[in-house]
């Protein structure tokens, strides 16, 4: 298998923690680089969207976005990291939450990373972070047990997501006020596929 990746890509980071967790191996990371203004060409030959991570299987089938690949090395591994029953549809809800999450953050970091500063609407910006204030309140009340539990996806989309502000939107301090979500993010990040995975500027 071909995993079109970027080191800093928090998408990317939930396929390699999955992948890890899940004990597979034998994947070649093929090295994109590219915005939404300029992308890789190489990835837009792979994914006509343009975005990492995109997976080539060894059937030459080529998938994307990161919770198709990640549910497809769940199902290729057996780890059960997408769990079966009622509690499936809870880890599905956290995860998409943590991918919100990430799409409002980096929005957030492509305003001032790439649009020119006379054409930045600041407004929208502080928009996009309700958006994650508004999800990390809901996490610290509501989903708590379930991330405190067994290993699934909701953990790790939820550490890839915390590790993402923590990397590019540290000053926002998304730990204040949510102790049971630092608390619990702190302890996560120890894992040995989180370590092995933060992302380098």
């Amino acid at each position: 298998m071909k995993l079109f990746y970027s080191p800093t890509s928090p998408y990317v980071r939930k396929v390699l923690v999955l992948a890890e967790e899940a004990g597979i191996t034998g994947i070649e990371h093929v090295a994109a680089a590219g915005t939404p203004v300029a992308p890789d060409a190489g990835v837009i030959a792979a994914n006509p969207l343009g975005k990492v991570p995109a997976l080539i299987c060894d059937d030459g089938r080529v998938l994307y976005d990161s919770r198709v690949i990640c549910q497809y090395l769940d199902d290729l591994s057996g780890r059960g990291l997408y769990p079966a029953g009622a509690k499936r549809w809870d880890v599905l809800t956290v995860e998409a939450t943590a991918d919100g999450i990430l799409d409002a953050a980096l929005l957030m970091v492509y305003e001032w990373r790439i649009r020119p500063e006379e054409a930045r609407h600041a407004p929208w910006v502080e928009g996009q972070w309700s958006k994650i204030d508004r999800a990390l309140t809901a996490v610290e009340q509501d989903w708590i047990d379930l991330l405190s539990g067994p290993l699934t996806m909701a953990q790790i989309a939820m550490g890839a997501a915390l590790g993402y502000l923590d990397f590019r939107l540290a000053a926002r301090n998304w730990r204040e006020g949510r102790p049971g979500l630092a608390a619990w993010e702190a302890d996560f990040a120890k894992r040995a596929s989180m370590q092995s995975t933060v992302p380098q500027a």
